[in-house]
């Protein structure tokens, strides 16, 4: 709910007055409903706050509770109060006044650095120990939140943001070339995988699911969260499965709609984000208020030019859901004239970091500006859904029929195909061969099949000079990989690495500061999780359907319009080209600038700029957002932009 900062002489020497005032200055262009700060002779807390729960309204923090001698400065919404309260033993009467600032505090007097354990939300806290001269913090689970830091042998300081930081004298802004090696050098999404480091050398990131200790000069990080469910779940039918999701689910939505202001939710025409909303906005009826939906949609003079099986305008679908569950203010946001283009200075100024979702940048911006407007506070999304609620991709299915094909289990594979033939319009004298070859490649030897890898384009010198590719490597990272063959261990390893979850953490932070609306993400919560890590994997197989469970739990709480479409799949940002036609000369021109800039040269590979160069033309085909020559485009000139400014 803020933005925090804090500085700890840990050589026991004052504080100067304008160093927390510098740091509280640099938050100034966010909008708060309150700035406080506390400081007592090396240490200094301040909080830029926005408050976005009902107990935040008025809230005190940074807080000192003078009876157990401990100081908070919180940006956090903790979703277990109840449970919390419970442990603690607080008296009903007193819980709706208690911050969540304040509940942290007492469950880390109770527990004290096994705090984070306990703790279930999107949170980044830190915690003045007086009597034991201690600054404790912790980041929550999966990076919702961030938190920087700086430290040398006698200061450490810490912010939400990165500039704050150096505003204060003795912190240099110097590039961090591994990391900026390791952006160019992953071929996928992700930008970086040393969680600790940041694109600047003196500034420093507590990673998620980690804590952090700052004690006699030292600092320490420690994780204390690594999500790894062992024990399957086992109930009676498909339906108790259906049954406990719906029950597990509806109180994760019902918890991140906590908020005294107006709750607004991203809605495409897929089952992530229609679930969210479909649950949210029963809850919110309860509550007399209306959900408000958002989604982007293309402009009006853009023709789709998509696959039949893609559809880059999903109106229709949304729609569908809208109607189906009632209780939506729904709003379509086309963003006439805005390009991914247009948007890369200030998208910068937001993330302080270059980024790689070139594509999406302009309207995930546009519809914070929109929600705004309208007095959203709690912005909800599915962004993690395919990885929790609807895991099963088609390759899962057919695995799991390969598997009972295998082990001799005809009367229930036959029963399976018979629900997959149905739903496909095929027949079983198809799928039996089909599966048989899955089954016995050995007998049936499978033809090779090509992937396509995204080219490199960091400096060869540049690569060897930081060891990247080794290092990614170490991550489980090879840029010559293929498509994933064992879905198990690939979604076991997932919820381990945490470099697949700080991505969407620093855009989510820093676009909530910007426009005071906080994002949760029901399917990214911790319970939920656990629940759909636990269940048996044929739960997300069955009835001839990918993605079985959230299709099954959803049935009358989505339209089947929606919720049983497996051909269609909705593309955003399929008009990314078409809205930046009137600027395509300047954009090649840039590139072109790009590759003739020595400092450029010494970290990309000029050779495969030029030759993506050469490839995409210079004119501009709507297909191109689907080429891996325009992601090595887009993200060299995202870069560039960015060299640009910080030098």
């Amino acid at each position: 709910m803020s933005a925090i900062t804090g500085i700890f002489h840990t050589n026991k020497e004052p504080i100067p007055i304008d160093h927390n005032e510098l740091m509280m200055k640099a938050l100034q262009k966010y909008p708060a409903d309150d700035i406080q700060k506390w400081t007592n002779k090396n240490i200094s807390l301040g909080c830029h706050a926005q408050w976005i729960t009902p107990e935040s309204l008025g809230e005190q923090i940074p807080y000192y509770d003078y009876e157990r001698q401990l100081v908070i400065t919180a940006d956090a919404i903790i979703d277990n109060r109840d449970e919390l309260f419970d442990k603690l033993q607080v008296d009903r009467e007193h819980r709706k006044a208690i911050p969540d600032s304040q509940l942290i505090l007492l469950a880390y007097y109770k527990w004290r650095e096994e705090v984070p354990k306990h703790l279930n939300g999107d949170f980044a806290f830190m915690i003045w120990d007086e009597k034991e001269q201690k600054l404790f913090g912790a980041r929550d689970f999966s990076g919702a939140r961030t938190l920087y830091f700086y430290r040398n042998e006698s200061r450490f300081a810490f912010s939400t943001t990165i500039e704050p930081l150096f505003t204060l004298p003795y912190i240099e802004r110097e590039l961090n070339e591994e990391c900026l090696a390791e952006f160019l050098a992953i071929p996928t999404m992700v930008e970086a995988v040393d969680m600790f480091s940041t694109v600047y050398k003196s500034i420093q990131q507590i990673p998620p699911s980690h804590s952090i200790t700052v004690l006699d000069g030292k600092v320490s990080l420690s994780r204390y969260n690594a999500i790894e469910v062992t024990d399957r779940l086992k109930l009676k039918s498909n339906k108790d499965y259906e049954e406990a999701f719906r029950h597990v689910f509806q109180k994760a939505v019902k918890a991140k709609l906590r908020t005294h202001g107006e709750v607004g939710s991203h809605l495409s025409g897929g089952l992530d984000s229609g679930s969210v909303a479909s649950f949210a906005a029963k809850e919110l009826k309860k509550e007399r208020k209306q959900l408000h939906t958002f989604s982007y949609v293309p402009e009006e003079s853009f023709t789709d030019w998509t696959p039949n099986y893609y559809v880059a305008d999903e109106r229709q679908y949304i729609k569908e859901t809208v109607n189906h569950v009632g209780n939506i203010s729904d709003d379509y946001l086309s963003f006439e004239g805005k390009s991914p283009l247009s948007e890369v200075d200030d998208f910068l100024n937001i993330m302080e970091m270059p980024y790689k979702f070139f594509e999406n940048s302009f309207w995930l911006k546009g519809i914070n500006e929109q929600a705004q407007q309208k007095g959203i506070r709690v912005m909800l999304n599915g962004a993690r859904g395919n990885h929790s609620i609807s895991w099963g991709s088609m390759k899962l299915t057919y695995n799991y029929y390969t598997d009972l094909f295998k082990r001799f289990k005809w009367s229930r594979l036959l029963s399976e195909l018979d629900s997959y033939c149905n739903n496909f319009n095929t027949g079983k004298s198809v799928m039996i061969p089909f599966v048989a070859k899955r089954a016995f490649p050995a007998v049936f030897p499978r033809k090779e099949q090509h992937h396509y890898n995204l080219p490199t384009f960091i400096n060869p010198s540049f690569a060897q000079k930081t060891n990247v590719f080794e290092k990614l490597e170490g991550y489980g990272l090879d840029k010559n990989s293929g498509p994933i063959e064992n879905l198990t261990e690939y979604r076991k390893n997932y919820y381990k690495q945490l470099y697949a979850w700080n991505k969407s953490g620093v855009a989510g932070t820093k676009l909530s500061l910007r426009y005071s609306i906080w994002d949760r993400d029901p399917t990214n919560d911790l319970n939920v999780i656990r629940f759909c890590l636990a269940l048996p994997e044929e739960q997300y197989a069955i009835d001839g359907m990918e993605r079985s469970l959230i299709r099954r739990a959803m049935k009358g709480l989505l339209p089947d319009k929606v919720r049983l479409n497996q051909s269609i799949r909705g593309i955003q940002g399929a008009d990314a080209v078409h809205r930046m036609v009137s600027s395509w000369r300047s954009f090649i021109t840039e590139l072109h600038e790009l590759v003739n800039d020595p400092k450029m040269n010494e970290f990309i590979n000029v050779d495969v700029v030029k030759n993506s160069l050469s490839k995409i033309g210079n004119e501009p085909r709507m297909e191109l957002i689907f080429e891996g020559e325009f992601k090595i485009l887009t993200r060299s000139l995202i870069v560039y932009r960015f060299m640009k400014r910080f030098n």
